[in-house]
């Protein structure tokens, strides 16, 4: 029911005459009344409906209120923070004018109908420009258009150039019963617009997160896709891939019947569809992909929807996996295999257990220096430099020079064991066994390309004890050395035993590449 008639006054709406800005923000307006209205105003905003075209929709309502009304003015007015802008005019050819000529700004302040019955005589609007200039307007009666949240956003009004009665009760429940589709018909286009926001907030967000969605629908076979599509299935994907057949014709040829099974079983028991599976990619060729679905129940059981994600790196590093354990596996085999023939050929060579004991872990460290160097490194081979400074740490008067070479798991134990035993022989017997000794061990690789390329060291000692000669028979130390430059490496050793100390020539076939 309208709470102003003619003449009648409450404090909100002679506090909007006397500013003359209808309901604007005053200088000195309390705090609250500051925060209510910047929520209007804000909820009015997310209608994002000002300024927008002409809608028939919105049209048709205000030539029916004019039309049953009997006016020739039927409005509906949106106020924002400065002005009064019309969604819909009907009777005049303006779409907006100041918030200070708005007969709106009252329905927002009393939050109920408001209705003028004469304009002129009223002293809220007896010095409105819309009043006493052309527009002639003397009558007005308006209803809140009240947003989802109970905010008004304007009104719906009637005006006419000349006075007429207040409208009755009937009559303005049937003025607010136009307001409520009006403001239903606006909460649809603001659904809806906040529906293709999210969609559209959600589509870019799986094209950077590089996940796909689909939709399968088990009556028509279309599938309908969104997200990162072209990414992960190729850029032709809304014409190669329309059908259940079109997707599978993309899948890779031994993958096919694995998919084809698993869709025909969650289609015939309604259970989730999980699948892993290799496509033929047009630009990026072969990739892996994990498709994972499940049937919408509440909604239409015989669509299945899902998503989809690129696990081709994951397949990749799931694979290197299972080859480093098949790799440590092997080595591990081999590791132990070197071992058990080690303690097997030093038993017999030993000449006590003290003896024996010593030998062995002389043996196991320089196992151990050459899996020092496989650990730091990529477990398949390893740096010759890297395996020169274990040596040098264990002995400090061996110094080295050559190029940096990766030598395989082989070769690298085989090269350890070798510097063990001559270092061993030298401590014992050779040069280091006086102050002065010293080793130089230098190596030189022939260039790619060169016919006959062939891998040289030199093992040179000097400064120890001269008049050192050959041993009268052959140690099981000297075996371990000729079968791993003869048998594991495919090589040739040759020792000399000269005035001032042992020299030992090395070659083999030069297959080892720079590090």
């Amino acid at each position: 029911m309208a709470k102003q008639r003619p003449g009648e006054m409450n404090d909100a709406a002679s506090a909007a005459s006397k500013d003359g800005e209808g309901l604007g923000l005053a200088d000195g307006e309390d705090e609250a009344a500051t925060q209510a209205e910047r929520l209007r105003l804000d909820t009015l905003h997310e209608y994002r409906i000002m300024d927008t075209d002409a809608e028939p929709a919105f049209d048709r309502v205000t030539r029916m209120v004019a039309d049953l009304f009997d006016v020739p003015i039927a409005l509906i007015s949106l106020v924002d923070d400065r002005r009064q802008w019309f969604k819909s005019a009907h009777g005049i050819d303006t779409r907006e004018m100041p918030r200070a000529y708005s007969f709106c700004p009252y329905v927002i302040a009393e939050d109920a109908p408001v209705m003028v019955t004469d304009a002129l005589s009223d002293p809220r609007s007896r010095e409105n420009p819309l009043v006493i200039g052309d527009t002639h307007i003397r009558f007005y009666a308006g209803v809140p258009l009240r947003a989802y949240n109970g905010q008004i956003l304007g009104s719906l009004c009637v005006l006419d150039r000349e006075e007429r009665a207040a409208l009755t009760e009937g009559e303005l429940a049937r003025l607010e019963d136009f307001a409520g589709i009006i403001m239903a018909e606006a909460d649809l286009r603001r659904i809806g617009t906040e529906r293709d926001d999210a969609r559209r907030t959600l589509e870019r967000a799986l094209d950077f997160s590089g996940i796909a969605t689909w939709r399968y629908d088990a009556r028509t076979q279309g599938v309908d896709w969104r997200g990162a599509v072209a990414e992960l299935w190729g850029a032709d994907y809304r014409t190669a891939l329309a059908t259940r057949d079109d997707t599978i014709a993309r899948v890779h040829p031994d993958d096919r019947n694995a998919v084809l099974l698993a869709l025909r079983e969650s289609v015939a028991d309604g259970s989730p569809y999980k699948v892993e599976h290799r496509i033929v990619h047009p630009e990026r060729g072969v990739r892996w992909l994990g498709i994972r679905g499940d049937w919408d129940v509440n909604a239409d059981d015989a669509v299945l929807t899902g998503i989809c994600i690129d696990i081709t790196e994951q397949k990749s590093r799931q694979e290197n996996a299972n080859l480093l354990m098949r790799e440590l596996h092997h080595r591990m085999r081999n590791l132990f295999a070197t071992v058990s023939a080690i303690i097997s050929l030093t038993r017999h060579a030993a000449q006590d257990v003290d003896d024996y004991v010593e030998r062995i872990n002389s043996r196991l460290d320089a196992l151990n220096r050459a899996q020092n160097v496989l650990l730091g490194s990529n477990f398949m081979t390893g740096s010759m430099h890297a395996l020169m400074r274990e040596v040098e740490a264990a002995f400090p008067r061996v110094r080295w020079s050559g190029p940096d070479l990766l030598l395989p798991e082989n070769a690298l134990v085989a090269m350890a064991l070798l510097f063990n035993e001559l270092a061993t022989n030298a401590v014992k017997h050779g040069a280091l066994t006086g102050e002065n000794g010293r080793v130089d061990i230098a190596w030189t690789q022939d260039a790619e390309g060169v016919e006959g390329r062939t891998f040289r060291l030199t093992w040179a000692e000097s400064g120890g004890a001269r008049g050192v000669v050959a041993p009268d028979r052959t140690s099981f130390g000297t075996l371990l050395m000729e079968r791993s430059v003869r048998n594991n490496l495919g090589g040739t050793i040759e020792r000399r035993w000269e005035p001032d100390g042992l020299i030992v020539d090395i070659a083999l076939p030069a297959r080892w590449r720079d590090a």
